[in-house]
């Protein structure tokens, strides 16, 4: 799975270097096989985001990108849309994704749902259903997907912050950030879905859109052939 991330990450444009950060001698070496740049970290660390800003640390990278590794599913287009939207706004300290979902997701509390102001700005994150459907309008969910972009200096004093109330209840770290009064811009992608890893129910799932995708890329390289 995370050589998917891995593979599917340096498609973006805008990204010059694509490493993996792990505590976990198995990964690396795994990580090593297929070829990535893999950086190891302190055991400690009690979020992803901590052992992100070791890393961030020491480099002198101004933009850092966290693609989480349970998003098999990422493409190139959708960080490089993260990366745009923070980089057109100096007030903004990080940047997301987010993409409309099927109904069902309101109700599964392993799809984090958001809600955003009409500039694209993230209001709230909730493992709930939010918003409250009241009344049937046909809204769809907006979901998140777990990929952040931040700003170096902001990520350096993020993990210095203590968690926020709401960030312990959802177990949201993003969540901190609002809290705090920092600016998220969620900017929202259309035709693609984020199908993360979070049950072992979603690995069939994963895996028949990674084959389905396989195949269409043979079928077009096929076309391409002289007989």
């Amino acid at each position: 799975m995370i050589q998917h991330v891995w593979e599917r990450t340096r498609l973006a444009k805008h990204v010059d270097a694509v490493m993996i950060a792990t505590d976990d001698e198995r990964i690396r070496s795994a990580c090593q096989a297929f070829g990535a740049d893999v950086e190891m970290t302190a055991m400690d660390h009690p979020t992803g985001t901590d052992r992100l800003a070791e890393v961030a640390a020491r480099h002198d990278h101004e933009v850092i990108v966290n693609v989480q590794g349970d998003e098999p599913l990422i493409e190139g287009f959708v960080i490089d849309t993260a990366i745009e939207a923070l980089l057109r706004d100096d007030d903004a300290a990080m940047s997301t994704i987010v993409h409309r979902a099927e109904p069902a997701v309101f109700d599964d509390p392993n799809r984090v749902k958001v809600v955003v102001d009409a500039n694209g700005i993230a209001l709230y994150f909730s493992r709930a259903a939010i918003p409250f459907r009241r009344q049937d309008t046909g809204l769809l969910p907006l979901q998140h997907v777990g990929l952040y972009v931040y700003r170096r200096d902001f990520l350096l004093e993020f993990v210095k912050l203590p968690r926020s109330p709401a960030e312990e209840a959802e177990e949201l770290e993003q969540l901190r950030a609002l809290e705090n009064g920092y600016r998220i811009l969620a900017p929202e992608v259309e035709g693609w879905a984020s199908v993360p890893v979070d049950v072992p129910e979603d690995v069939p799932i994963v895996e028949a859109a990674l084959l389905s995708a396989a195949d269409e890329t043979g079928q077009k390289g096929q076309k391409g052939v002289a007989p």
